[in-house]
């Protein structure tokens, strides 16, 4: 969707006016029916008023928001009803002018405009019926400036490309396939891409992403990015590890419950955080070190697949026990984590659809966030998730849940039991670790089935 600054808005089919209390709508609406229309909408305490007024519509969103709650995400989700009142009206072009003259509220508002837009039409025949009509937001000049415009597309442009690559099926994103896009996104972005393929990864002796692998007739891929600015705030890199498994069955231990792999092509949507991150970072020339480190394959029960008993060494020495091949995640991120030694990074944060656990425990509500990189980026990194309404609920990360992984026959086993799985898978990453870590278990929030709103 094309977003930019007009100097007005004759052009549009629609307008949104944003107020608040004592806002003065009089410019755009001069009718006394409209007013005392409008005057009665709020007063029933809707925040999302139509006006038809024949020649255009007017959206308007009147900003009275109570104390409490996530301001910053009640402005989305308004962005998000008032695209969908647009698109019921088949408007392509729509403005915004905000009267209230309050910039973070806008840039919330515009952010759901188009976050709720986004469609995934590519595989229906009827996609030019179903698309939605919007395609344009031009916000008249005032408090954004350019660099708000542009800073806001692009981040738009990552989650696009993050709900594109969940989105897309096996048949279409394989391993090999999902190295592509990220090569492709890196090429639109301006980040470097090194894609490693299976006899490299059998070179560096990867166990955990091969033995994954051994059941798929399609091969593994270990993908870094990297963002690397001339005029980095951090000498030492921020690592992002996303999980790529592009499909999971389970393996041998094979998923039971009802439409439980339905969905199990977003079971990448850690990687596919990752390269949207990261592409929003170099598009808007963040000046912050970053890697990406994407294992990929997908999880299947062949013949030759890895079985429950099976003692696997990993990249870094490490021997595992498998006792359930449907913990696979784990398996190729340790490898992810111990090569992310390598950078003598700052910070590692991992995101992974890890566990039903966080899932159950949470919904699709939160984030399960675990790890040892102290309280002071924990505090940040939640501050700031508070803010994008990506709220998360740190979980305990005691050592005693570590013991729960001791293996009769290896190193470490992949499972710790009936309880807090969550935390003890985040305590078998915690193992190829050795730097400030943080383990994102976003199995609820990555793929929701029904519009947020």
């Amino acid at each position: 969707m094309k977003l930019s600054l007009t100097d007005n808005l004759d052009q549009v089919q629609a307008i949104i006016l944003i107020g608040t209390e004592g806002t003065d709508y009089s410019e755009y609406i001069t009718e006394k029916k409209e007013l005392d229309f409008l005057k009665s909408r709020i007063g029933d305490g809707r925040n999302e008023v139509a006006i038809n007024q024949y020649n255009r519509y007017l959206f308007i969103c009147h900003t009275v928001y109570k104390d409490g709650g996530n301001l910053f995400e009640k402005a989305r989700l308004s962005g998000h009803k008032l695209q969908a009142m647009a698109n019921a009206r088949k408007i392509r072009k729509i403005g915004i002018a905000d009267l209230s003259r309050q910039k973070e509220m806008l840039i919330a508002l515009a952010e759901g405009l188009i976050l709720g837009n986004y469609q995934f039409l590519k595989y229906r025949a009827d996609k030019k019926e179903k698309a939605n009509s919007l395609s344009a937001v031009h916000i008249l000049k005032g408090p954004m400036k350019k660099q708000d415009i542009r800073e806001l597309q692009h981040v738009c442009r990552g989650v696009y490309l993050a709900r594109d690559l969940v989105n897309e099926p096996l048949s279409t994103l394989t391993a090999v396939m999902l190295a592509r896009e990220i090569e492709k996104a890196g090429k639109d972005a301006g980040f470097s891409v090194e894609v490693f393929h299976k006899k490299k990864i059998e070179s560096l002796r990867m166990g955990g992403l091969l033995a994954v692998n051994r059941g798929s007739i399609d091969p593994p891929t270990f993908t870094i990015l990297r963002w690397d600015p001339e005029k980095a705030r951090n000498k030492k890199p921020v690592v992002l590890v996303g999980k790529g498994v592009v499909y999971d069955t389970g393996g041998l231990s094979l998923k039971p419950t009802h439409d439980s792999m339905d969905y199990m092509k977003s079971d990448m949507a850690g990687a596919a955080a990752v390269v949207g991150t990261i592409y929003a970072a170099a598009m808007n020339k963040l000046p912050v070190r970053l890697i990406g480190l994407v294992p990929a394959t997908d999880n299947r029960p062949d013949g030759n697949a890895y079985v429950p008993g099976d003692v696997i060494k990993m990249f870094d020495g490490t021997t595992v026990e498998v006792l359930n091949t449907d913990a696979e995640g784990r398996m190729i991120l340790a490898d992810a984590l111990s090569w992310a030694k390598k950078y003598e990074p700052m910070l590692v944060i991992n995101l992974a659809t890890l566990t039903g656990s966080a899932q159950m425990t949470l919904g699709r509500y939160g984030i399960a966030a675990m790890g040892n990189a102290g309280e002071d980026l924990f505090n940040e990194l939640k501050a700031s998730g508070d803010r994008v309404c990506e709220r998360i609920a740190e979980f305990p990360f005691w050592d005693d849940y570590a013991e729960l992984l001791k293996s009769d026959v290896a190193d470490i086993k992949n499972i710790g039991g009936r309880y807090a799985g969550a935390i003890t898978a985040g305590k078998f990453l915690e193992h190829f670790t050795g730097y400030p870590f943080i383990h994102l278990d976003i199995a609820g929030p990555s793929f929701n089935k029904t519009s947020d709103a």
